[in-house]
């Protein structure tokens, strides 16, 4: 049996963060999901997909994800089942994420004010090892001087074999494979 999900969406609110009796983080959101096709009157419609993601995970997700960032959720279908207040069963279904990709950068303006500010010059958004959900700094890890000799000895090379050849490919239908 398969149960897998791939979802790409925005969270339509901050992540709530809370721990279980034994310190285990958990953290739920809710990702919109544009539809693949439009309606009678040409928009496209969302779903709204619950997600829930568990210890580390959960932390990250909380603390670098807000209203309006984009993410990719990997995962599985769940249903869970309680009795509610009123003594009704009640069903629920979500989304168990195994991972979350963080698809904005940090400094990102779009996406509902993830505006991280860098506390120094060359955006090194993290100074010690663990990069999870770090956007990449701007110059590849080195200093803008670094950067700037290198790019005086690097030359560019075309490898497009029909660039600049002016002609037309001339290419027969029989010759394509499809």
């Amino acid at each position: 049996m398969m149960n897998r999900v791939v979802l790409v969406g925005r969270l339509t609110k901050d992540p709530e963060l809370r721990y279980t009796p034994a310190g285990v983080a958990v953290a739920t959101f809710t990702l919109a999901v544009n539809r693949t096709f439009t309606n009678q009157q040409g928009e496209r419609e969302a779903d709204f997909i619950n997600c829930v993601v568990w210890r580390k995970p959960a932390e990250n997700v909380a603390n670098f994800l807000k209203k309006g960032s984009m993410a990719g959720v990997d995962g599985r279908v769940q249903t869970r089942n309680y009795e509610g207040n009123d003594g009704k069963r009640v069903y629920v279904t979500e989304i168990v994420a195994e991972s979350v990709q963080f698809l904005e950068p940090r400094n990102s303006n779009g996406g509902g004010g993830n505006n991280y500010q860098s506390s120094n010059n060359n955006n090194n958004y993290n100074s010690g090892g663990n990069n999870f959900g770090q956007a990449p700094t701007n110059n590849g890890g080195f200093g803008q001087d670094q950067q700037q000799s290198q790019n005086q000895n690097y030359q560019s090379t075309n490898n497009d074999p029909f660039a600049s050849d002016g002609k037309p490919i001339d290419i027969s239908d029989d010759d394509l494979p499809f």
